[in-house]
């Protein structure tokens, strides 16, 4: 509505131009034109306007940037947020999407947060995504609820020459037990990275010394070492 505003056109005068077809309202104050054909990443930029810290996400941040298995046709975009926030119909009619809210990550200074969204190689620029660092962890924090572990097992294969120090930093002040031990568990096990080094040089958050356990929505128990 702003930007129709900016060309002298009211509320009002939009709510004519809907009625005579020249409009078409998408949402309250937002409008298209009849034939207009926008794609995913402009409707990103616009929303990444109105919601703090929108970006993409998890599986879908890892996917822009080389890493999938066996990725569908209609896959749904994994879009992540500072707020409370239901993605509107009119983008989730064009485009299958689903936002997740959580503090993932305790951060020591916006830097960091601000260092760990960019955009990759060949997207539009200003589209963020998180950077595969940061990505694997929120993926990992899906893992058994919202994505198989074997899908996500499968993606975690794929990581190739993760940055340490960033690593460090993002355990470091990363919330979930289940997505950090799961992360030390799998990186030792496909030695994507020195675990024992990680551990002795950053201050990473494992919960207690005690095993970790989770019945997953599959029925499959997850126990995790505090270690990996």
């Amino acid at each position: 509505m702003a930007m129709l505003e900016s060309f002298g056109v009211s509320p009002q005068l939009a709510a004519r131009y809907v009625e005579s077809g020249w409009l078409v309202r998408l949402d309250h104050g937002i409008y298209a034109f009849p034939n207009d054909e926008f794609d995913v990443n402009g409707a990103l930029l616009f929303l990444q306007q109105r919601v703090a810290g929108l970006h993409v996400g998890g599986k879908s941040a890892l996917a822009l940037q080389g890493v999938r298995h066996n990725l569908g046709l209609r896959e749904s975009l994994v879009l992540w947020g500072d707020a409370r926030f239901a993605l509107p119909s009119w983008f989730t009619s064009r485009f299958p999407a689903r936002y997740v809210k959580a503090k993932l990550f305790d951060w020591p200074e916006t830097a960091l947060a601000d260092k760990t969204l960019q955009t990759p190689p060949g997207q539009p620029q200003g589209i963020r995504v998180a950077v595969p660092e940061r990505a694997v962890l929120e993926m990992l924090y899906e893992a058994g609820t919202r994505q198989s572990l074997e899908e996500v097992r499968n993606l975690f294969d794929g990581l190739r020459s993760p940055r340490k120090e960033l690593l460090g930093q993002l355990l470091s002040c990363c919330t979930s037990v289940k997505a950090v031990r799961l992360f030390l568990t799998w990186a030792r096990e496909t030695e994507v990275v020195d675990v024992d080094t990680l551990l002795q040089q950053f201050p990473i958050r494992t919960g207690s010394n005690k095993r970790w356990m989770s019945r997953l929505d599959d029925g499959t128990l997850l126990s995790l070492k505090p270690y990996g």
